[in-house]
């Protein structure tokens, strides 16, 4: 093993022990299954690709200094792979930006994703379920959730949802006993 990599190591596990617990408590709590949340069958990842809105979102750790206007960027990479960017505006106006990967681990079980925002050295050792559980015909919306149901988002291609697919969404969130009064709600629904 390089001096290097020794050193490093050891700079990031010894100084910040807490944090290292953190992510490895992160990575573990996803492993929980839920046998009655199903994901879509089918994700075609060209179609998928491109910008998404944020509509809605149970509350979390990691976007809590996000107050609006948060978007997803997914690009597709040629070893199949997905580029994500994540932008939103801060309080304070300024835009926070994550960026991270998105990988199909199954290509039986397309609506299973797997994202990762943390790389140690070049490698990706924590990766988190983004489990695609309702997804519109024409991918206008989409529901991303995860088995320990501790994560959600509701994703659009606009800003704001039509009241007819806020429904649709909000009976496969109560179906899948998602905590639908947490929900932060940033967009707008319109009428039809």
């Amino acid at each position: 093993m390089s001096e290097f990599f020794r050193k490093n190591n050891c700079i990031l596990i010894c100084a910040y022990p807490k944090v290292v617990l953190l992510l490895v408590l992160i990575g573990g709590v996803e492993m929980s299954f839920s046998a009655e949340q199903t994901t879509v069958e089918r994700v075609d990842l060209v179609q998928y690709t491109g910008l998404w809105y944020e509509f809605a979102r149970l509350p979390n750790s990691f976007q809590k200094k996000c107050a609006h206007s948060t978007t997803a960027n997914y690009e597709l990479r040629p070893d199949g792979k997905i580029d994500v960017l994540n932008r939103c505006k801060k309080a304070d106006g300024k835009v926070a930006v994550a960026k991270g990967i998105a990988r199909r681990p199954d290509n039986n079980k397309q609506g299973k994703l797997q994202v990762s925002f943390v790389a140690f050295f070049g490698w990706r050792l924590f990766w988190g379920d983004y489990w695609i559980i309702g997804l519109a015909d024409d991918y206008r919306y989409a529901i991303v959730g995860s088995p320990s149901k501790k994560y959600l988002w509701v994703l659009s291609r606009e800003p704001n949802l039509n009241s007819s697919d806020w429904q649709h969404i909000q009976s496969i969130l109560e179906k899948y006993k998602y905590p639908v009064e947490k929900l932060i709600v940033s967009g707008k629904i319109s009428k039809i």
